[in-house]
C-alpha cells in the first residue's frame, strides 16, 4: 500500500501531529511518574538506615558514603532524577524554542505510518480519530 502523502499545511494533519506530540509528552511524564512511584521507594527503603543517621548527623560525607555503599539505590535514584531532568529540559526546549525540525519530521513520519496502518495501529484512535 502506498503511503498517504498529505501536505504538512493540511490543518487536520497538523492537528494529528500535535496530538501525537501531546501523547509523547504524556507518555514521558507517565514514565517519570512510574519510576518515582515504584523505583524510588525501593531505593529509599534500602537507604533507610542511612536516612535515619542523616536525620541526626547530616554531613555531605555521610550522603556520599551512604550512596557509595548502596550502588543499586544510588543508580535507581540517579535514574529517577535523571529522567525527570531530561523530560523537563526536553519539554522546556520545545516550549521556549519550538520543536526542532528533525523531531517534527519524525512525528510526521509516525503519523503517516499510523494513517497507513489504520485502525489496527494502537495509537490510531488517539491520533487520527
Amino acid at each position: 500500500m502506498a503511503p498517504i502523502e498529505q501536505p504538512s499545511s493540511d490543518p487536520s494533519f497538523s492537528q494529528q501531529v500535535q496530538k501525537l506530540h501531546r501523547l509523547t509528552v504524556y507518555g514521558r511524564w507517565l514514565l517519570v511518574g512510574f519510576l518515582w512511584l515504584t523505583l524510588a521507594p525501593l531505593c529509599l527503603l534500602e537507604l533507610s538506615a542511612e536516612i535515619q543517621l542523616l536525620q541526626e548527623y547530616f554531613t555531605w560525607a555521610s550522603v556520599r558514603y551512604g550512596l557509595l555503599f548502596h550502588p543499586f539505590a544510588a543508580i535507581g535514584l540517579g535514574l529517577c532524577i535523571g529522567m525527570t531532568l531530561a523530560v523537563l529540559l526536553w519539554q522546556s526546549r520545545n516550549i521556549l524554542f519550538g520543536m526542532p525540525t528533525a523531531e517534527k519530521q519524525r512525528l510526521e513520519k509516525q503519523v503517516y505510518r499510523i494513517q497507513r496502518k489504520g485502525s489496527s495501529h494502537p495509537l490510531w484512535k488517539w491520533v487520527c480519530k
